[in-house]
């Protein structure tokens, strides 16, 4: 029988992430076996890919973009750009008393599976979903974010260099069963 997702194979990629939302961890993976974990924060209302949602997409992506070298690790991020700007603790909330403070660095996803998380209205890229810094590292662990993977900005930082465009990345409660190719 054929493989219905022309992209999945069932050979382990030699470097990926598994973001394992049941754990609230980043995994960094070599092969089939996990190098370290990181904590995360996934979205508050839990995985999906509508546009629009909140939600966290499933799936296989990639990192389509690097974004933030040589910045502070602090440094504040808005439409992906510097602001020029480094967040301390002494700065004000939102009103709703809180800020989605985007740090340090970015990388930008982009879905590999057509239809499902790659576009139209399902499209994690243009869908601005990112693996970025938060400032609200005491609430890593629990799935609060507004979609995107959040992780302190010091772990972020380290992940940073070593991570290559095109890197995949599988979303999901439970590892997968196929792999891209």
């Amino acid at each position: 029988m054929s493989n219905p997702l022309p992209f999945l194979k069932n050979e382990t990629p030699v470097n990926w992430f598994w973001v394992d939302v049941s754990t609230q961890n980043l995994r960094v993976m070599k092969a089939a076996h996990e190098t370290v974990r990181y904590p995360i924060s996934t979205a508050l209302n839990g995985l999906g890919e509508r546009r629009n949602s909140a939600c966290t997409p499933r799936g296989w992506h990639q990192v389509r973009a690097k974004i933030g070298a040589g910045l502070p690790a602090n440094a504040i991020l808005r439409g992906r750009r510097w602001t020029g700007d480094c967040y301390d603790a002494s700065r004000d909330p939102d009103e709703n008393g809180h800020q989605d403070w985007i740090l340090g660095r970015i990388l930008w996803l982009s879905g590999m599976e057509s239809g499902f998380n790659r576009g139209g209205y399902c499209d994690t890229f243009r869908r601005y979903i990112y693996i970025h810094g938060t400032a609200d590292t005491a609430r890593l662990g629990q799935p609060v974010s507004a979609g995107c993977i959040r992780m302190s900005p010091e772990n972020v930082c380290i992940l940073f260099p070593e991570t290559a465009p095109g890197l995949p990345v599988f979303i999901g409660l439970q590892p997968p069963v196929d792999f891209p190719r």
